[in-house]
């Protein structure tokens, strides 16, 4: 199993295939991991595009499933995500890339974008999380219940204060739209985005769609799309396209 060292940190990654980068964000929110490919995807990337791509994909720092580790940053919590992700494409070489999130890697690729605009190429948002003013701490307590405890019981230096005020950094002081931009920052992004919207609590259809409608050179899959195995196929192949449509020509 590779490994990316930076300080404290410590990142799981694993890469497949070959061709222009692909960076892989797995859903399953903070537990986003390669475990999350089996249970908490409509289909495993890695597998669908490793003969497009050079496909790259990291356990999230202290996902429990995962074997990735690092310090809880309270006072900057998406953007010690977004270190190593930007770390671990330095680390393999990787100057400018596509990618690819779920679920949690719908903010993650807003904020990915917002820190370094002139390396993403073009990303797709799969089933992207976001803010419903219904259910206004719906992540808040997903995590202080099924992924606190167990990072606590294996990590004697994190406590549940220390849980709790992560999750209030990271989501309840966000509490609007996508969490890491605002909607000003998606009207100016220059960036081609596909949307594959989904519609269940932590993935709200009318954010997704709010989006695509704001980001200028966005595109929509199908709606449903996870509800047959051909309409899954449809969208995979409709994000090939789009990827493979955006990389840069070989030099």
């Amino acid at each position: 199993m590779p490994f990316y060292d930076r300080g404290p940190v410590r990142i799981h990654y694993e890469e497949a295939g070959s061709g222009f980068p692909l960076l892989l964000i797995p859903g399953g929110g903070l537990n986003s991991s390669f475990q999350s490919w089996e249970t908490a995807s409509p289909f495993k990337p890695m597998e669908r595009y490793q003969n497009d791509f050079r496909c790259v994909c990291a356990d999230l720092r202290n996902a429990n499933p995962g074997t990735s580790s690092g310090p809880l940053e309270i006072d900057r919590p998406w953007d010690a995500y977004t270190d190593d992700q930007l770390g671990l494409m330095d680390h393999l070489g990787i100057r400018k890339f596509m990618v690819m999130g779920f679920c949690i890697g719908g903010p993650m690729i807003h904020n990915l974008i917002k820190r370094a605009p002139d390396r993403i190429v073009a990303a797709a948002m799969m089933q992207p999380s976001g803010y419903r003013p219904e259910i206004p701490d719906l992540f808040y307590q997903n995590n202080i219940k099924g992924w606190g405890p167990q990072l606590c019981a294996k990590r004697s230096d994190v406590t549940m204060a220390m849980v709790h005020d992560f999750l209030t950094s990271m989501y309840t002081n966000r509490a609007d739209f996508v969490f890491t931009v605002s909607r000003d920052f998606v009207r100016a992004i220059q960036i081609p985005l596909l949307i594959a919207p989904d519609d269940v609590p932590a993935h709200p259809y009318k954010v997704a769609m709010e989006v695509a409608s704001l980001a200028p050179k966005s595109e929509v899959t199908i709606y449903p799309w996870k509800d047959t195995p051909a309409h899954i196929d449809e969208v995979v192949e409709h994000a090939r396209r789009f990827l493979k449509s955006h990389q840069p020509p070989r030099t």
